[in-house]
């Protein structure tokens, strides 16, 4: 059996394995399997994870679970927020207010002041800045709110990309990324440059050198990357 045929019920209490429950059991609620071939379930007692054959990993049990990415799994204790190991281990000493994921071995949290920053899988801080916000880290970068409020792109060394700030942005997708000034949405290049002079309210990542885009005026159009109208729709 194989984790990625382990399906989650419609209910989200209990897992299907071709077409029929498995583990004879049922639990309050549970997330599906991972890569590393745990899920984490939640009973009366709390949160945990189980391997493919239905058993604990480990006898902790948590606030919340959640899966596992780079052999690493976000839990909550107490209001506390940290990493485990497969076999259910703290990664690292230190408490968050929240932890996200690991994305590209890196991974975004929030401290008790409230300020957001990356660390790496040892839970050591990757750069010395703390932001508003930040975003997970796709294709080597990831997107910040500044404590001015603006939004730049940083490397996985913490260094900016380039010097222009932004109101709001995305992750760069095949070298663009979605951005906003102060007259609307538009796509960038990995320098921070606009592609076209057009500003919309909306504006998707390019999905085979085409965007879907909102104008002001409610219609939806389709561009290239050169920002050229293709359709209306």
């Amino acid at each position: 059996m194989k984790y990625n045929e382990i399906k989650v019920s419609k209910d989200g209490t209990y897992f299907i394995y071709k077409n029929k429950q498995i583990f004879n059991k049922r639990f309050l609620q549970i997330l599906k399997f991972h890569s590393e071939g745990l899920a984490p379930v939640c009973e009366e007692s709390g949160w945990y994870h189980i391997d493919i054959s239905g058993k604990e990993v480990y006898k902790e049990r948590y606030d919340r679970a959640f899966g596992f990415y780079f052999k690493r799994a976000s839990v909550v204790a107490n209001d506390s927020w940290f990493h485990i190991n497969e076999k259910g281990k703290r990664v690292y000493d230190e408490n968050y207010a929240w932890t996200g994921n690991y994305q590209e071995k890196i991974c975004s949290v929030r401290d008790f002041n409230n300020q957001y920053f990356h660390i790496d899988l040892k839970g050591k801080a990757v750069y010395k800045a703390k932001y508003k916000f930040v975003g997970d880290f796709k294709d080597g970068y990831a997107c910040v709110k500044q404590l001015n409020g603006f939004y730049k792109h940083i490397d996985k060394n913490g260094n900016f990309l380039n010097d222009i700030e932004f109101l709001d942005l995305g992750v760069f997708h095949k070298n663009y990324a979605i951005a906003k000034d102060n007259y609307g949405w538009y796509h960038i290049d990995i320098t921070g440059n606009e592609l076209y002079a057009d500003r919309y309210a909306m504006v998707e990542p390019f999905y085979n050198g085409y965007a879907v885009v909102d104008t002001f005026d409610k219609s939806k159009q389709i561009i290239n990357e050169k920002g050229a109208i293709v359709l209306k729709i």
